[in-house]
């Protein structure tokens, strides 16, 4: 028996992931585990019934063991020592809960500061209970962010299980993974209880209550009843790395739970480079930051293009809606003016006005009133190019400024009789009524 609470989850009977090679490693991390959950045992007990939440303030005594270490966008979560089911702390070398590794996980997923997440992995391995599902939870979290994993300098069983689940395993030189199987013991102490005189009798229900105790030799039904469990977490342990690495199953199996050096599990396919930490580490932020600005370069160059394909797009647009608008505009100005009541006794005039001038309604409206009527005899004139009623209109044109021709800059007075032909050209006309109508180019009075 084991005073260890942290050997006695390993107990007889007891699945766990980890490699016999690290037996030693194994061993001494357990006892620091224990050590830990005796010394700060009052803490732990009075922070269970805090409501404070899971990541303490900076300089509490909890920070130490619940890290969240940011640098330059990198979240480091560290995966060391033994891998505990319901233990959210992260003790130094020695002990992390997989409880703790899910947390800052999320964290880090929610963090606009942390733009890629590093695991770095330096275990023996831990217990089944909790690894699979923190696995899951890595391998889902990589398609937000990228996630590399780091093995420096081991990365056995369980924590190859999770190192599995990231996008890339990188091994230093001189560290290893693998051990992908499941173990259990039974420790048979009847020959031992014999020499010592000692005998334990035991009471109950149920056929197979006690199968398994220490106390007895193990027979053999019970030990196939315990392989058949092992066999299905294997399948499992197997199923979950040939998902998380892309490797056939089989090929995961072939490696019949040994454990590999670097360039060893470079060939098999467990891992993917061989490198110092901060080497792997650089290369992985380097990578990262090229790869965003050109994502960067390329968003900007598309937004760019799509800007100035919509805004041709819009100037067409509106060239074509401008122009659209402007002939509905003088078609309706036009039948305005034809339609003045100043313009049905005065036809040919505001066919002039409509027609060759831009004037308003309304200062088409107030010239005409300006006109005398035209008789049936202007009409008559009018139809022939040439009449009293475009005399008039020409009069009216002039009216304020006899000098005005169309070529006039304001200073003809030696065109006094020229402009006071009745038969000069419509255009000089024209030019001349918009001008009386609107105070356009009128010499200023004296």
């Amino acid at each position: 028996m084991t005073s260890n609470a942290i050997l006695a989850r390993f107990a007889a009977a007891s699945a766990a992931l980890v490699s016999p090679l690290q037996q030693a490693h194994f061993e001494s991390c357990a006892g620091e585990a224990h050590s830990f959950l005796v010394q700060h045992a009052d803490k732990i007990a009075a922070a269970a019934q805090s409501d404070d939440g899971f990541w303490p303030e900076a300089g509490h005594w909890m920070a130490h063991y619940r890290p969240y270490k940011v640098v330059n966008g990198t979240l480091f979560i560290p995966i060391k020592g033994i891998l505990l089911h319901s233990f959210p702390y992260s003790f130094g070398d020695w002990a992390t809960g997989y409880e703790y590794i899910s947390r800052a996980l999320a964290r880090g997923l929610e963090d606009g500061n942390v733009r890629r997440i590093a695991l770095l992995v330096d275990s023996p391995g831990g217990e089944v209970a909790g690894c699979f599902e923190c696995a899951e939870k890595i391998f889902d979290a990589r398609d937000k962010k990228p996630i590399e994993a780091f093995a420096h300098e081991s990365a056995y069983s369980a924590a190859y299980a999770l190192a599995s689940a990231a996008s890339k395993i990188t091994v230093s030189r001189t560290g290893g993974v693998g051990s992908i199987g499941v173990v259990t013991s039974h420790l048979d102490l009847s020959k031992r209880m014999e020499q010592i005189g000692a005998k334990i009798t035991f009471i109950f229900a149920g056929k197979h209550k006690v199968d398994g105790n220490s106390y007895e030799a193990l027979p053999e039904a019970v030990r196939e009843r315990i392989q058949v469990r092992i066999d299905e977490l294997y399948g499992v342990f197997v199923s979950t790395v040939a998902r998380h690495r892309s490797i056939e199953e089989s090929d995961v199996r072939e490696t019949e739970a040994l454990t590999f050096t670097a360039t060893e599990a470079m060939s098999n396919g467990l891992a993917d480079a061989v490198g110092p930490l901060d080497e792997a580490v650089a290369s992985f932020e380097a990578e990262l930051s090229t790869e965003t600005e050109n994502e960067t370069m390329s968003t900007e160059q598309d937004n760019s293009a799509a800007s100035e394909t919509a805004l041709a797009a819009a100037r067409t647009e509106g060239t074509a809606a401008g122009r659209t608008e402007g002939a509905k505009s003088e078609r309706e100005r036009i039948t305005a003016i034809k339609g003045l009541d100043e313009a049905k006794a005065r036809p040919a005039a505001a066919e002039q006005v409509a027609m060759a001038t831009d004037m308003s309604v309304e200062q088409a409206k107030a010239f005409l009133a300006g006109l005398p009527e035209e008789t049936k005899a202007d009409d008559a004139g009018a139809n022939n190019g040439a009449g009293a009623g475009a005399s008039r209109f020409d009069a009216a044109m002039n009216k304020d400024n006899p000098n005005l021709t169309a070529n006039d800059d304001g200073e003809g007075e030696d065109d006094d009789e020229e402009g006071a032909t009745a038969g000069k050209a419509g255009a000089t006309a024209l030019l001349g009524a918009r001008r009386a109508a609107t105070g356009f180019g009128r010499k200023p009075a004296a």
